[in-house]
């Protein structure tokens, strides 16, 4: 692979850990829709006990108002619809999150294919795949994890996709690196100079899934990853 100085976006392979609210929020929206449906529940019983007691009591000469009752009764039961609703939906939600860890789970222990930009350095070796739509010079910056440059190079890269591109882990000035993890930045430009957008991908086995996160996060080569960002699976 050879290339020039150019620029352009590359896709970034570091996820944030999704943050504990959505499984949270989840539980607590749950506990307050069961409080609701005890409530509703509550008063609709206490809305009946005293429209019983009233309808006995009324003045014969002056009966009871059955619309406005009746307005009540409907509004009542347009409430527990509303909340029985809630609850369909929690249990809707609640299906898709095993369906989530259930699909997570399957990954483990197999190699797969993410869209990404660090990769992790072993035995002194690190392998990116690049996309790149059109022939193109590509100009490679590899940082560390303290976000040092340790290596830069240029490469003549043919259009095509999931092209590799393996790095021994020496410097630019030939010192050997320690193992770790790396991230390769490849900025890209064609023969009339205009920018090419490159798209990096990662390959690396499913060591573990934490399904504490919604949606569970796949650890690969000691970065995480969501299922959604998974491109293919190789073995």
């Amino acid at each position: 692979m050879t290339t020039t100085n150019a620029a352009s976006s590359v896709v970034s392979g570091t996820t944030p850990a999704a943050s504990k609210s959505s499984s949270s929020s989840s539980s607590t929206a749950g506990s307050a829709n069961a409080l609701a449906s005890q409530q509703i529940a509550g008063n609709f019983q206490s809305f009946l006990t005293l429209l019983t007691t009233q309808l006995k009591n009324q003045n014969p000469l002056d009966p009871l108002d059955t619309n406005q009752f009746t307005q009540q009764l409907v509004e009542f039961a347009g409430v527990q619809q509303q909340l029985n609703t809630n609850d369909s939906l929690s249990t809707l939600v609640s299906l898709q999150q095993t369906a989530q860890s259930t699909q997570a789970l399957g990954f483990v222990g197999k190699t797969a294919v993410v869209n990404g930009s660090t990769a992790a350095l072993t035995n002194s070796s690190a392998t990116w795949e690049l996309s790149v739509p059109t022939n193109s010079t590509v100009a490679i910056s590899i940082t560390s994890s303290t976000g040092q440059t340790v290596f830069t190079g240029n490469y003549s890269v043919a259009a095509g996709n999931n092209q590799p591109f393996t790095w021994n882990g020496q410097g630019t000035d030939g010192t050997q690196l320690p193992d770790g993890q790396y991230k390769l930045t490849a900025t890209a430009a064609d023969s009339t100079g205009n920018s090419v957008a490159v798209a990096t991908q990662i390959q690396g086995v499913v060591t573990s899934v934490d399904l504490t996160q919604s949606p569970p996060l796949l650890s690969i080569n000691g970065q995480t990853y969501t299922v959604s960002q998974i491109a293919s699976i190789v073995n």
